[in-house]
């Protein structure tokens, strides 16, 4: 299966929900990038489970575990600072080592160089609550390769919760199309790499990435703008205020309005008592982007953000700017008038487009909006089919199941958005 994304910024996610590791191999950053290892935790703590009482109870520190092409700042690259070597513990997990078996990684299989490194980790087995402890990795990293890559230890796995759905699938859920594709021999606990659990390995690239859009004056952020039927209010299309987004990056369920926060949490706590799940839209800017990026048809910034979007779990639309509303507007109300700002910058007076004319930004902000459907494995009995005795059947699905994705799913957002952004600078030349 092809899990492969970008042009000129390539990522690779590997690995499956309760498989021992998750990881992300990438490629295109440039040599001498540096990572700040303090700001990346912080960001994929915000994806990560059980931070939020809405949120799925699973516990996982998400870590993001170094694996090749990376020193300590200061050091140079070498056999004794290089991230490349034998793991003992890759094959105590059971996968190949590339190292003494040859390099069998490709496009579309995980890259199995999981090495120790000079920075290595230990590992507290017997705290699952809060995965990995004391990981004594340098504050700042630096590329030293084109290729880098992570690893995420997968803890907390409760494979059991999902013996029942190898023949009976989940309504709304991939069970049923990846044993059509794939056969029974795909390890779908979880959801397997059909589960937002992938999402984390995203988000160690796309955190990396939005450190480099910051040192680049561009921030990226977002909110959640509805769970069912309770809605948050929008972004301002042209003016919106950088410090919002901060304030948002500090809240378990940033939203804009407090009386929205109010709302959807009486929904949300409605169908966790029901035992039923709710869907959910989140809206995303950039801010700083500067006009002139992309290109036309394929090249253009939205045909390059929605692939990567719609690679998201649960996602089912995507619209920038007006989206849809557009296509009930007159032409004299959907097109944005142009105007000279004081500092001689042309600006558009409204922004029905979100920031993207021809596929190509035009410096105004870029604003897009993704609708999540409710989580699949919901508790209450539902219909289905048994596929080895190829009879129907009924089905409650048990386990730990967020009921709206949406919760967590900003920061994913955000790192989607960034590393097809960075994907497109990249196109221009710009590093």
């Amino acid at each position: 299966m092809n899990s492969t994304f970008g042009k000129n910024l390539k990522i690779t996610i590997w690995g499956g929900s309760h498989e021992p590791e998750i990881g992300v191999k990438i490629e295109g950053f440039p040599i001498g990038t540096e990572i700040d290892m303090n700001e990346l935790r912080r960001f994929m703590k915000r994806r990560a489970p059980g931070n939020n009482p809405y949120a799925t109870k699973r516990k996982e520190a998400d870590e993001p575990l170094p694996v090749s092409g990376l020193v300590p700042k200061g050091k140079s690259s070498g056999p004794e600072n290089s991230t490349s070597g034998h793991d003992p513990e890759v094959a105590a997990a059971g996968q190949p080592d590339t190292k003494t078996q040859g390099n069998t990684a490709s496009q579309d299989t995980a890259p199995r160089d999981m090495i120790r490194n000079d920075f290595s980790y230990q590992e507290e087995s017997q705290d699952k609550a809060s995965g990995l402890q004391n990981i004594p990795i340098p504050e700042i990293l630096v590329t030293d390769s084109p290729e880098i890559s992570f690893r995420i230890i997968n803890k907390d796995r409760r494979s059991s919760d999902y013996s029942k759905l190898r023949s009976v699938p989940r309504p709304g859920h991939a069970d049923y199309t990846a044993r059509l594709r794939y056969g029974d021999a795909l390890n779908m606990a979880g959801g397997g790499p059909f589960s937002a659990r992938m999402t984390a390995p995203l988000c160690i690239a796309g955190g990396i990435a939005l450190q480099i859009l910051t040192k680049q004056g561009i921030m990226v952020g977002g909110h959640i703008l509805s769970i069912a039927d309770a809605r948050d209010d929008a972004f301002s299309p042209t003016d919106i205020d950088p410090q919002l987004l901060v304030k948002l990056r500090r809240e378990s369920m940033p939203v804009i309005s407090s009386a929205a926060r109010v709302s959807m949490e009486r929904r949300l706590r409605d169908a966790r008592d029901r035992l039923d799940s709710l869907g959910g839209i989140i809206e995303v800017c950039a801010l700083g982007l500067p006009g002139g990026i992309g290109g036309a048809m394929y090249s253009g910034v939205e045909s390059v953000l929605a692939p990567i979007l719609f690679g998201i779990p649960a996602v089912k639309g995507v619209e920038f700017g007006a989206g849809f509303h557009s296509a009930r507007l007159a032409g004299s109300v959907n097109n944005d008038a142009f105007y000279y700002d004081e500092d001689g910058n042309v600006k558009t007076k409204t922004n029905h487009h979100g920031g993207i004319l021809g596929g190509i930004t035009t410096g105004m902000p870029l604003i897009a909006r993704v609708a999540l459907k409710p989580t699949p494995s919901i508790g209450i009995e539902q219909d289905s089919v048994d596929l080895d005795k190829k009879e129907n059947t009924k089905l409650t699905v048990t386990g730990r199941h967020d009921p709206c994705v949406a919760v967590r799913a900003v920061p994913i957002v955000e790192a989607a958005v960034a590393l097809g952004l960075l994907d497109c600078i990249y196109d221009g030349g710009i590093r």
